[in-house]
């Protein structure tokens, strides 16, 4: 089934869904914690990575924000079977009113459900802020695939990344690597019978991201 999608946010214009269905609304929530001189918190609250085929992994990024006065995070500490942390160094202090990101990926070594979570300890009032993880490890079914493309955007940009969830609207995870140069790609690591959304989105000189792209969704049959 083919559907090309239009009222892309620029610079990304267009996203055709080439195999499967085209069709998403969730907020991130937001936990924390905090003293009276300081507070952090973290965003999404759960981190959900939906089905990942064995073999493969998916990435979601996290924020840690802090307000009313800087707040040092001494350590984190995650568990999970499969979870890892990256793109973020201990201490680090979060100014106030600032953020600081980082990058949980998802690697299922095996079929069934992996919950994780993970705990950063600061010196807030309440020492330990947790955030949870839930995703599941599938057997990846190499008889169905979904491919993706896009129009080529208008503006001067290095490539493009392709994001996925399981929920209309989001979280979505990224799906590539390294960033994509030409305007297609093929999702192997879908599970029968799951629904997958998908986004884009460009990547300038700068390494700046646009904005999401709208959204495509494919269904996989069963069989």
């Amino acid at each position: 089934m083919r559907a090309r999608l239009a009222g892309v946010l620029s610079p990304v214009v267009g996203l055709l869904l080439l195999s499967g269905c085209a069709g998403i609304s969730s907020a991130s929530k937001q936990s924390s914690v905090g003293s009276a001189s300081g507070q952090l918190s973290v965003s999404p609250s759960t981190m959900s990575f939906g089905n990942v085929a064995v073999g493969n992994n998916a990435s979601q990024t996290g924020t840690l924000s802090a307000s009313a006065a800087d707040v040092a995070v001494s350590s984190a500490a995650w568990n999970g079977d499969g979870y890892s942390v990256s793109g973020i160094t201990f201490p680090v202090t979060v100014p106030s009113g600032q953020s600081v990101k980082y990058t949980v990926t998802f690697a299922p070594q095996s079929a069934g459900s992996a919950p994780g979570s993970i705990s950063f300890v600061s010196n807030a009032s309440d020492s330990s802020l947790t955030q949870t993880f839930t995703g599941s490890g599938s057997q990846s079914s190499s008889s169905h695939t979904v491919a993706l493309s896009w129009d080529a955007s208008t503006s001067s940009v290095v490539g493009y990344n392709i994001y996925r969830g399981t929920q209309s609207g989001g979280p979505y995870s990224k799906l590539n690597a390294a960033t994509l140069a030409g305007t297609s790609y093929t999702d192997t690591a879908v599970a029968r019978g799951s629904t997958y959304y998908y986004v884009a989105t460009s990547v300038g000189s700068n390494s700046s991201e646009s904005a999401y792209s709208n959204q495509a969704v494919a269904q996989i049959p069963n069989q």
